[in-house]
């Protein structure tokens, strides 16, 4: 979560995109006048629209013209399109009227939360999108409170009012009971046909404020994303807070300490557009050569050199992960290209972590902390996809603290880091608070999946005759498993949910060990509570047996709880057939 202050801006897709041949790209557009500037996020739960609105905006204000027109145009990863989903916070400048609207399009999946609060910390407005035949939604709840929390101006809007489906009256109502917004200053849309567009345009520009900021202070610019072009260096996006950045101008990092000149300055139209200077409230992007991607770090405040601001801006607070598990390339040999990989990836997404670690059954390989399941899938498919590199994942685990009888706290997230028990006092595991939001007919199903997860409920509410809200205190282990997939078989797919922290609750947790031919493997060890440690075991060895082929000598497999033997299965040995040649017609 970012700390006042805090602002976000464009992120250029890719190296190709420094070099778009996009219309006008040669010329240079002039920052505006602080007054005739909104900077607005749009933000709503998965599927509600969010890329589809800013594709009408980029059509209706001529930003793109229809021969460059393409569904989810500021989705610029093939990944993004290939899912259908937006993992980066997208910045585009356009103009409406006689002003200019700084448009940021972010994620709906609860895994990128921190694109979100990063985009709301650089708007003065939000545009609240809801589908009008779903209604809110557990993610439409967590976006909002973050706006509200960034006191930022909120414009609700109804999305895809063309659809049978949609019931406008019921979504209206819900908004307005669930968080208290005024039901007259709904606006109704389709962000696919375009219809009610122009008017929330104009919504825009009347009821979000103009940004505050000084263009005779001295400079002050965030960082708020970066990634590595291999021609240029770092491409920085930065959100310019007060004074003004201004091309070929000697530039001082305050966090790093280091001068540099700012090569080229520019903005997104969403073509890559190079300008003479940026003022207050603009956002932009600048590439000063650097090479050393640790120099251009997220939250990093730009001044100029000759004329230092007294003091940096805020920056943003490190995001915690959540969920971690071990990367190791196939061959050993690509551990520097995997090293060089995570470095720049983290660049461009500083929400994730990694530290070196090695397995005795994988080498040395990379020890990854992710904010959820879909997130640990993106980064490793997005290492796998830019760095052509081949990966191996071991499986997902969470942190857990241990309380040692010497007094001391012991934090790990490798079941193998695990301390021996006899010198543990006990084991605290982190625990969420899920959300979640399901058709009042799935109710119990759904009750019963959160208890068997070890889950306590906090309270339920109807936010409609139709709808329930639950909130369930949960342990973090059992969700990142499978806990979203079985929420969505359960409830055919209408059921929503988010989660935040909740801190450690003791709990007693065991470690099982999986045994080959009398050799434990530490690829295949998992934490488990002692309640379910025993079926985990038997589920374990049954797999492998299936899995591991057959040899000249008997394979035991066994799971292992401290030193006690809890399940076993045997690979049976080959046994040479004696009689297959016994048909009367081999010569041997």
């Amino acid at each position: 979560m970012p700390l006042a202050g805090a602002s976000h801006a464009p992120r250029l897709g890719c190296a190709s995109d420094a070099r778009s041949l996009g219309p006008g790209i040669l010329g240079a557009m002039p920052a505006g006048p602080v007054g005739a500037i909104r900077n607005f996020s749009i933000i709503s739960h998965v599927d509600h629209g969010k890329s589809t609105l800013s594709d009408r905006i980029l059509e209706l204000t001529g930003a793109v013209d229809a021969r460059h027109m393409r569904e989810q145009f500021l989705d610029s990863m093939d990944l993004e399109r290939e899912r259908g989903i937006t993992i980066k916070a997208q910045n585009v400048r356009v103009h409406w009227k006689d002003r200019t609207l700084h448009l940021i399009d972010t994620p709906g999946h609860v895994d990128f939360g921190y694109e979100v609060s990063r985009s709301l910390a650089a708007c003065e407005g939000a545009v609240l999108l809801v589908d009008a035949s779903q209604g809110i939604q557990a993610q439409t709840l967590a976006n909002s409170y973050q706006a509200m929390e960034h006191d930022l101006t909120i414009v609700p809007v109804l999305n895809k009012i063309d659809l049978p489906a949609a019931d406008p009256e019921r979504s209206a109502a819900e908004i307005e009971q669930v968080l208290g917004i005024d039901p007259s200053t709904i606006l109704y849309i389709s962000a696919k046909t375009g219809q009610g567009v122009p008017e929330l345009l104009d919504a825009i520009v009347e009821r979000i404020p103009a940004p505050s900021g000084d263009p005779e202070a001295p400079l002050q610019a965030l960082i708020f994303d970066s990634y590595y072009d291999q021609y240029r260096g770092v491409v920085s996006a930065v959100r310019v807070v007060n004074g003004t950045l201004v091309s070929g101008a000697r530039l001082a990092f305050l966090q790093a300490g280091t001068v540099h000149e700012a090569e080229e300055v520019g903005v997104r139209t969403p073509w890559v557009k190079p300008v003479e200077r940026l003022g207050p409230g603009d956002v932009g992007y600048l590439v000063t050569g650097i090479k050393d991607v640790s120099e251009a770090r997220v939250g990093e405040t730009i001044t100029e050199a000759a004329r230092r601001a007294p003091e940096p801006l805020a920056g943003y607070r490190e995001p915690k992960p959540m969920v971690f598990c071990g990367l190791y390339p196939v061959d050993g040999d690509e551990l520097p290209e995997l090293r060089e990989a995570l470095d720049r990836l983290r660049l461009n997404d500083a929400s994730f972590t990694y530290e070196p670690e090695s397995s005795g059954a994988l080498g040395f390989g990379f020890r990854c902390g992710f904010l959820g399941l879909l997130h640990m899938d993106i980064i490793r498919e997005r290492l796998e996809r830019e760095f052509d590199l081949s990966l191996i994942a071991t499986a997902p685990s969470v942190a857990y603290r241990a309380q040692m009888r010497s007094g001391a706290v012991v934090g790990f997230d490798n079941p193998s880091a695990m301390p021996d028990a006899g010198s543990v006092e006990m084991i605290e595991e982190p625990m969420l608070t899920a959300t979640i939001i399901t058709p009042a007919a799935y109710n119990g199903t759904v009750m019963e999946l959160c208890q068997s997860r070890r889950g306590e409920m906090l309270k339920m509410g109807y936010l409609s005759p139709e709808r329930v809200e639950l909130t369930y205190r949960i342990p973090l282990a059992e969700v990142v498993v499978d806990f979203f997939d079985q929420l969505k078989s359960r409830t055919k797919g209408y059921a929503s949910l988010d989660y935040e922290p909740a801190g450690y609750v003791t709990s007693d947790l065991v470690k099982v060990d999986i045994l080959l031919n009398g050799q434990p493997v530490d690829a295949f060890s998992a934490i488990r509570h002692r309640a379910e440690a025993q079926s985990y075991g038997r589920k374990m060895t049954v797999k492998l047996r299936e899995l591991i082929p057959r040899q000249l000598f008997d394979v035991p497999i066994q799971a292992a709880m401290g030193g006690r033997i809890v399940a076993r299965e045997t690979v049976k040995a080959r046994r040479k057939d004696v009689i297959a040649k016994c048909y009367g017609g081999d010569i041997t």
